[in-house]
């Protein structure tokens, strides 16, 4: 069942066909899947861009317990760094740019330590 109301953080037709095929194949044997997976993961950009707790979440996403599994298992399995990943090689080559950073820069500034 497709949500009614959509949020500012929820992924695009667009976005959501870069990124469902970056997602792991839903298990064939098992209790299938009772959550659209767009469902899911556009649950999980609402709790990152609004800062939210995942029990606090509006009542027309699936239950915040169902979503932080999703969430906790692509971790553990690293599908949420493969689609972080992924999607910064193609901005990267969109721009015409190599999809791989070549340096990096590291910003710190001086800490003077306790004057005696």
């Amino acid at each position: 069942m497709a949500r009614s109301h959509r949020y500012p953080s929820d992924l695009s037709d667009e976005e959501w066909s870069c990124v469902e095929p970056l997602l792991p194949p839903a298990p064939k044997d098992g209790r299938p899947e009772k959550h659209d997976r767009r469902d899911i993961v556009d649950t999980i950009l609402y709790v990152t861009h609004n800062g939210v707790v995942w029990r606090a979440l509006p009542a027309d996403f699936p239950p915040w317990n169902t979503v932080y599994g999703f969430f906790e298992r692509w971790k553990k399995k690293g599908v949420t760094l493969t689609v972080h990943d992924a999607l910064r090689d193609e901005v990267r080559q969109a721009e015409g740019r190599r999809p791989e950073p070549t340096a990096g820069v590291i910003d710190s500034q001086p800490v003077r330590g306790p004057q005696l």
